[in-house]
């Protein structure tokens, strides 16, 4: 009686997705839905004739596009494929069909094909950027006695990169890595978000409809 041969492992398993998001935007997307239910309750509650129906229909209008520019975006990375998802989209990209990650101005990642999408959720901030610089440039510095600096700035190189530019650094590594993996060949597919498209343009209707029939 032959024993079943043993099932080869696999040499390669992939973690599980790195997530980056904007926590100032998921903070400033908090406060914003929470005045907006505010402002709109106290609406629809105390409002006499159209009142309530133009706040419902604000609502339906302003609570997706808060979503959809503060909480929504999100990027997730794994070893087989870079997953975005920004206001309005989700953009599927294998490793094998990205080209390269940038952080100029705003932080892109560049296809195969020649096109080009945006990190939302990697927010540039240019404020953060100077500051890296300035402490990139005090850890250079040589001290008094002519020594290379040895402080914890030197040793923490992190603390001399801005977190955008860091993260971006990440995604082009992982890029490169992977990219020759099987299971990171395939073509870009785009998802549009019509679970926010489809509250808002009604919201959008509806309120348009309300003020121009008042």
């Amino acid at each position: 009686m032959t024993s079943p041969a043993p099932s080869e492992p696999n040499p390669e398993p992939t973690f599980a997705d790195r997530v980056y998001r904007s926590t100032s935007g998921i903070v400033g997307g908090a406060f914003l839905l929470a005045l907006t239910l505010l402002l709109a309750g106290d609406a629809m509650l105390r409002g006499e004739g159209r009142t309530p129906w133009l706040a419902l229909a604000g609502l339906l209008l302003v609570v997706p596009l808060v979503l959809a520019f503060t909480i929504r975006p999100a990027v997730y990375a794994n070893e087989d494929r870079l997953r975005i998802r920004n206001p309005f989209r989700s953009i599927l990209l294998p490793w094998a069909a990205v080209a390269d990650v940038r952080a100029g101005y705003s932080s892109e990642v560049f296809t195969q094909e020649g096109a080009k999408y945006q990190l939302w959720a990697v927010p540039v901030s240019l404020r953060q950027r100077k500051r890296a610089a300035r402490r990139a440039a005090r850890a250079s510095q040589d001290d008094p006695h002519g020594r290379t600096s040895v402080t914890a700035d030197v040793r923490d190189s992190a603390s001399r990169v801005a977190p955008s530019d860091q993260n971006v650094a990440d995604l082009r590594e992982m890029a490169e890595r992977y990219q020759g993996r099987p299971e990171a060949q395939g073509a870009p597919q785009i998802r549009w978000a019509y679970e926010i498209i489809a509250p808002a343009a009604v919201g959008l209707v509806l309120f348009v409809v309300l003020a121009a029939t008042g």
